[in-house]
């Protein structure tokens, strides 16, 4: 496989929120895309998600609560959680989807390295 430019392969994309897959490492697949401030509404995946933001900021809210990712980090969405993106989002996403079963809960148990920063609830 040769070297793929992520923020160029994002902005090729012919509209914002429309991902590409990249390639796959073992039974995860690995896409981009770009966004655009707009929300997207909530949904659920059979699949746990890594959401790394190359640059910009995601601003999610995941069951009831309000998450940011910032440029350089990640957030791990579990398989069947529910979760939004709220407006304000923008710039450069990559998202690795693994599918449940398939040693997920090993990777992706990255708790305690979030750098301190937490989930908050949305206020009611």
């Amino acid at each position: 496989m040769s070297v793929v430019n992520l923020v160029r392969a994002a902005a090729a994309l012919p509209d914002a929120w429309s991902s590409r897959p990249l390639g796959e490492v073992g039974t995860a697949c690995v896409k981009v895309l770009r966004m655009d401030e707009l929300p997207v509404e909530d949904e659920t995946h059979g699949t746990s998600e890594v959401l790394i933001v190359l640059d910009g900021r995601l601003q999610l809210s995941v069951e009831d609560a309000k998450v940011t990712v910032g440029q350089g980090e990640m957030y791990v969405v579990k398989a069947g959680v529910r979760h939004a993106v709220r407006p304000g989002s923008r710039g450069t996403l990559v998202i690795v989807e693994v599918p449940e079963g398939s040693g997920g809960d090993g990777p992706l148990a990255v708790d305690g390295l979030q750098g301190g920063r937490t989930a908050r609830p949305l206020p009611g």
